[in-house]
Parts: C-alpha cells; sequence; structure tokens
C-alpha cells in the first residue's frame, strides 16, 4: 500500500499534501458513487502530489481504491468556474486549507484564499479531474 513519507524534513510538505489528495479523492469517490460530475483539481500543490503518486500505478490504484472507494485515473480537461465540490468538502473535512489556493512551486494565492475564506465560494481554474468507476467500485471507501 502507498505510504506518503513521515512528517519530518524535506518530505513535510508532500505528507501533507498527499493527505489533502486522500481527503479530494473520498470526495471524488463520493460524487462518482452519486452520479455526480468529477471534481475539479484545482490546486496545482494537490495534483503536484497526484502526479507523484501516480508515477506508480500499482500504488495509485490502491491508494485511490482504499480512499475514493474505486479506482480512479488522472484525466485531463481544462476549464474555469465555480468549484462544485466545496461545500461537501467542508462538511467532510471542514474549510479548505491554505494549500489548495497553492500553486506547483509553493505560491499560495492570497486573494483566493481570502475570497474563499469571507464568500464560502471557489471559483479557479483547472486542467484535471479524477474519473473512473464502472467494474472498479469498491463497497465503501476509507473514511
Amino acid at each position: 500500500m502507498f505510504q506518503p513519507p513521515a512528517p519530518g524534513g524535506a518530505h513535510d510538505h508532500h505528507h501533507y499534501r498527499a493527505g489533502r489528495a486522500r481527503r479530494f479523492f473520498t470526495i471524488a469517490g463520493r460524487q462518482l458513487a452519486a452520479g455526480d460530475s468529477a471534481p475539479e483539481m484545482f490546486s496545482g500543490a494537490i495534483d503536484a502530489a497526484w502526479h507523484r503518486l501516480a508515477e506508480d500505478i500499482d500504488a495509485h490504484a490502491e491508494f485511490t481504491t482504499v480512499h475514493a472507494g474505486r479506482r480512479l485515473t488522472h484525466v485531463r480537461g481544462a476549464g474555469t468556474g465555480h468549484i462544485t465540490w466545496v461545500a461537501a468538502y467542508e462538511e467532510a473535512f471542514g474549510p479548505l486549507p491554505e494549500v489548495w489556493f497553492t500553486n506547483g512551486d509553493g505560491t499560495v494565492d492570497s486573494a483566493a484564499h481570502n475570497r474563499y475564506r469571507e464568500t464560502g465560494q471557489v471559483w479557479a481554474s483547472w486542467n484535471c479531474s479524477p474519473a473512473g468507476g464502472g467494474d472498479d467500485v469498491c463497497a465503501e471507501p476509507a473514511r
């Protein structure tokens, strides 16, 4: 089973981002199981952690199956608009942390993060989303 690096040292940011990817996959699994569209991956930082995970196909399949209840794949699909899954994330895990507003090189979009904190809404661009399901569906994602 894929295990993110333990906290401490140079891998702290990767460990934290992998934890947020875990939560994203949980929301993705719930949305897909309900017949909703896949959630938009708008965080460059979390997407970078997802790319590192996807380098190991077997670990990625196991990780997404455990956390989403199904195998998910990483698919390109650019868009801009309202991020539809924020309320589901907040209900399950609380407010979105700053890392969701961080790009791949670690720069925080403070204006977007502040807008979210003031309004509870996220409007952003994305380049990918998860896809999956069908015969890969498992009984229940990990909590």
